[in-house]
């Protein structure tokens, strides 16, 4: 039974998935997160907010990337925390200013990354496109493994059909 559940839920997570895709390169978060703090202090669930609002609910990163993301900015001095209310409140340090100010163009280079990434004037299609792709798989997801061969065969090939044709309009 336990088997059977951890094969849905990664179904489930496949699907869902497209959310949640980050647009950063490896160490990209890091600025990201530091110009959030510049603008003014801030607690791990705050900058997972800010950054979910700034994707227009396309990518909300886990508290399991922003968190180390956040310790490894302590330790090099670029930012500093203090316990506010029973929760870590973060702060950009002078050194950390500094460090954006230096890796200017690495800066500049994500924020453009992130602008292209979630154009705004596609976000109303793009919602209703995740929106269909999601109900695909909450429909195909649970009931798949029930299906017979031939209705597989026929699902498989209506797929792949519609990828071809979506990546002919992609390519226009």
């Amino acid at each position: 039974m336990v088997m059977f559940r951890d094969r849905v839920s990664r179904g489930e997570r496949f699907f869902r998935g497209f959310r949640h895709d980050s647009p950063f390169q490896k160490g990209d978060l890091k600025y990201v997160i530091l110009d959030l703090l510049k603008d003014k202090p801030r607690y791990g669930y705050e900058i997972i907010r800010a950054l979910e609002e700034r994707s227009h609910g396309f990518y909300k990163p886990s508290a399991g990337v922003v968190y180390p993301t956040l310790q490894m900015l302590e330790e090099m001095g670029y930012a500093s925390s203090a316990e506010r209310d029973g929760k870590k409140v973060y702060t950009i340090t002078a050194e950390g200013n500094q460090f954006l100010v230096e890796r200017r163009d690495s800066a500049n280079e994500v924020r453009s990354h992130m602008r292209h990434h979630w154009n705004p004037k596609n976000i109303g299609p793009l919602g209703e496109i995740m929106g269909e792709v999601a109900k695909l798989g909450k429909l195909v997801g649970p009931r798949i493994r029930n299906a017979e061969p031939t209705q597989l065969h026929r699902i498989s090939e209506l797929i792949s059909r519609t990828r071809r044709e979506i990546e002919a309009i992609l390519e226009e």
